[in-house]
């Protein structure tokens, strides 16, 4: 595999790019009309045009697709996550132009794209489901029967799209009153998004942590689990921030864990990377949720406390190379890290997406950081895609010190000409149960409820640091010294440059 098309943008792209080029992998980018000048078209040795701005006509567009990776005499496609990642379509299309898939086989895809159809594979794997429908209820069920599966469950209970994922499609159902209207919502939502408008029912556990677990295979039947990625801490059913390993895992705990994952995993004959998600109730039991048939957004943190490139084992394990991980190495912990997904969103008006130029973007630095970024400054941020800009990733040696050095981090990071969800992250990195690690699913969106009408922009000390500067440059001033640096953050340093102003 000389050459290797890279079915995606943004962020992931880049991040395929690199472990293309440690590979001495030449690489072929895809655009939109408004991707044109995009960085990972930048870094890409080749790029093709493949449509307009909507997805539906570039990065959805299979036939577009195959058609570049023949073009420039590609021998594989990597999908990134997103778009068509998750397709059997699209994986079997690459199959059939005679092109390498980095990713499982189409009927892998298949099979554990469809949340009922995985959940009845970790049945069959002997490993526990939270209790709810095993087969998709279509737009043939009517309400009076999904209200008798609901009672039968209990309440509260979770109405979920079979297909997609993301949080959409979801609705959380406290009574048989609110049943038919999260029914009809979810679907209609499923349908809009992943072209599937089937349902299932899942009882809500209460208050649970989100675990998930790493796994390769390969195609020498080596299937391989990763130290776990603890992901409880999530907006509207959506991941913020992840973090490896888990605060409240113990050894025993994760090797169960482990043992699961790739239990359920060699059950269905899985190939390349994925991920089991489970969720842990209070009384320390964990039930398989679902299987995501791709890469994640949160794997630089498997990356960093294990030392394994996950992109370039994607790569290896597709051209037909064996698993030469020791178990040991990628369950054993080294460290601690923590990823905040960095978005083009403003926090301080519901998190709605800020599109447009940025005029400038100092990403943080220094020991244990790093920044998995899409763009540079002068960059376009579209209306079109997801808004993830980057994945700040804090290591430390142990979780404390990791969380120091992401509040170091987000402190520099700035971005000019866009609102980001940086404001946001120095806000939440200082909470009481984020620093104590006691979270659950549910911790965040209570928290942003209870802080409603709140700006994120700055701490409330701000105002005062900025009378200190004043002060103290105007006293430089007087004497035409030069002013002292009396704080380190980022937005001190901006409050600096705008009072010299």
């Amino acid at each position: 595999m000389r050459k290797i098309l890279i079915a995606n943008r943004g962020e992931i792209a880049v991040r395929i790019i690199r472990a293309c080029r440690d590979l001495q992998i030449a690489t072929v980018a895809v655009y939109s009309d408004c991707d044109r000048g995009a960085r990972h078209v930048r870094m890409a040795d080749e790029a093709v045009a493949i449509g307009g701005n909507p997805p539906a006509d570039s990065y959805l567009r299979i036939d577009r697709i195959v058609d570049a990776a023949n073009a420039t005499g590609a021998h594989g496609v990597h999908p990134g996550y997103g778009f068509l990642a998750e397709n059997e379509e699209f994986a079997a299309a690459c199959r059939d132009a005679g092109l390498t898939f980095i990713g499982p086989r189409p009927e892998a895809i298949a099979l554990m794209g469809s949340k009922t159809a995985a959940r009845a594979a970790a049945i069959a794997a002997g490993v526990d489901v939270v209790p709810g429908t095993e087969t998709p209820l279509t737009a043939d069920a009517g309400e009076d029967e999904i209200a008798r599966i609901a009672d039968r469950i209990g309440y509260p209970v979770m109405v979920k799209a079979v297909a997609g994922g993301g949080g959409k499609g979801m609705r959380v159902v406290g009574s048989r009153d609110e049943l038919s209207g999260a029914v009809r919502a979810a679907r209609s939502e499923a349908g809009a998004a992943f072209g599937d408008s089937a349902i299932y029912l899942e009882r809500r556990l209460s208050r649970p942590r989100h675990i998930e677990v790493q796994v390769l295979a390969d195609h020498h039947g080596t299937v391989l689990p990763f130290v776990e990625r603890e992901c409880s801490i999530q907006r509207r059913h959506q991941k913020v921030v992840e973090e490896s390993p888990s605060a409240i895992v113990s050894a025993d705990l994760r090797h169960r864990l482990a043992a699961a994952a790739a239990s359920v995993a060699a059950s269905v004959g899985y190939t390349n990377a994925g991920t089991m998600e489970f969720l842990l109730d209070a009384a320390g039991r964990f039930y398989f949720l679902e299987m995501n048939t791709r890469l994640q957004v949160e794997h630089p943190v498997t990356e960093m406390v294990t030392g394994v490139d996950l992109v370039e084992w994607q790569i290896r394990i597709a051209r037909g190379e064996p698993l030469t991980i020791e178990p040991a190495q990628a369950l054993t912990p080294r460290g601690h890290a923590i990823e905040c997904r960095v978005y083009a969103e403003d926090p301080d008006s519901g998190f709605l997406p800020s599109p447009g130029r940025i005029t400038d973007v100092r990403p943080p630095s220094g020991p244990g950081i790093r920044d998995d970024s899409g763009v540079e400054a002068g960059d376009e941020v579209p209306v079109y895609y997801d808004a993830l800009i980057s994945k700040l990733v804090a290591w430390g040696s142990s979780r404390q010190q990791a969380v120091s050095r992401m509040r170091r981090a987000v402190a520099e990071y700035d971005v000019r000409g866009i609102r980001t969800t940086v404001p946001f992250f120095r806000w939440l990195l200082d909470q009481p149960v984020f620093r104590d690690a006691t979270f659950d699913t549910e911790f965040l969106d209570t928290l942003l409820q209870q802080r409603r009408g709140k700006s994120f922009s700055e701490p409330e000390s701000s105002l005062q640091e900025v009378a200190l500067i004043a002060a103290a440059l105007r006293a430089s001033q007087a004497t035409a010294s030069r002013p002292r640096e009396l704080a380190e953050s980022a937005w001190t340093q901006q409050a600096k440059r705008e009072i010299l102003q």
